[in-house]
């Protein structure tokens, strides 16, 4: 049975929307394998870039795909093209404004295989890879542009829907902190300071603002552990709250002031609100939900109920879809899927 929504034609699945999930309806999977992240709209809002480690696709480690949403709807076997040139770790990609070309960060420049993970018992830790530098390709991979070329950790590139500016975090100065730069590269501009671990930023619709995540250790016995963790590239993403600044920097302002881990934030449409990934609820620290808050940090509100992981929301250009990425509906597995929605206000 097919219904039309939108542009999509639509297949429905037996996934279930729990009734407290009021802002969310008819939604559909888009993957079905592996860990999928960080999934961002084309400003047609018609494909998805977003990362896989989908062993059934050959894969050791993240790689960028192009999804066309239309198809993974209609297919579960679909398998989106691959942009990355599959070698070495890459992360975080982002449609440029012509909505041909991608940036993303990748590894392969320090070593064609995938980078060693570190691991330290009881702790949950990120990896900081030094190798990483941003890249712009186009749709079938073919490497147009270096942004990047500095020692150091620098990923986590978003672009302006002003079409003028990319952000994104690096370590160059000793901390991760953000910077932005010009559409091609030039003018790269740090434009955080304070000690802690700045990143995960998106512009505000109008190009005005960004919002990000941060940590502030602001013990001595926090500082130590964070500068120490870095010096070996790693941060512990365990303690982070909701910041907006002007896109050079001023007017930085705590959003969340909840406790935990308050992450992956995306401006409403409106501009007032940030939609974010957070556990502050939890008992247990692995309950990961969608909620939103005003910008003034009033007015929280859970969207998403169901599933232990609900993360990286992004709304369509034109506001009406949501997509995040969830390990709901994942048969007792531990992987992690993109999903779509339509948006209910």
């Amino acid at each position: 049975m097919k219904k039309m929504v939108g542009f999509f034609s639509v297949l429905l699945f037996s996934t279930v929307l729990l009734a407290q999930e009021k802002h969310l309806s008819n939604l559909r999977k888009l993957t079905y394998g592996g860990d999928n992240a960080e999934a961002y709209f084309s400003p047609d809002g018609k494909s998805l870039v977003f990362q896989s480690n989908f062993k059934k696709w050959g894969l050791a480690c993240d790689q960028i795909f192009n999804m066309d949403i239309r198809s993974a709807i209609a297919d579960s076997n679909y398998q989106p093209p691959r942009i990355s040139n599959g070698l070495g770790r890459t992360t975080c990609s982002y449609f440029m404004p012509n909505g041909q070309d991608i940036i993303f960060a990748s590894t392969f420049k320090g070593g064609e295989s995938c980078p060693h993970e570190t691991h330290i018992p009881g702790k949950y830790l990120w990896s900081i890879y030094d190798s990483y530098d941003i890249f712009v390709a186009n749709q079938d991979g073919e490497l147009l542009h270096q942004l990047t070329n500095h020692k150091g950790y620098d990923a986590e590139a978003t672009v302006s829907p002003k079409g003028d500016k990319i952000v994104f975090t690096s370590t160059r100065s000793g901390d991760l902190e953000l910077w932005t730069m010009d559409i091609d590269g030039s003018n790269q501009t740090q434009i955080t300071n304070a000690l802690g671990y700045d990143g995960g930023a998106f512009f505000s619709p109008d190009g005005t603002k960004l919002v990000y995540r941060a940590s502030r250790p602001n013990t001595d016995s926090a500082k130590k552990e964070y500068l120490d963790y870095l010096a070996k590239g790693l941060v512990a993403p365990t303690n982070m709250e909701i910041y907006t600044c002007n896109v050079d920097g001023s007017d930085a302002r705590q959003i969340t002031q909840l406790g935990k881990a308050n992450w992956a934030p995306f401006f409403h449409p409106s501009g007032n609100k940030i939609i974010f990934s957070s556990n502050h609820h939890a008992e247990k620290g692995y309950n990961f939900q969608l909620w939103m808050i005003n910008l003034d940090g009033s007015g929280l509100e859970q969207i998403t109920t169901e599933s232990m992981f609900n993360a990286f929301p992004m709304f369509s250009p034109d506001g009406k879809h949501l997509v995040f990425s969830s390990n709901r509906n994942n048969g007792g597995n531990r992987d992690t899927n993109v999903y779509i929605a339509d948006w209910v206000e």
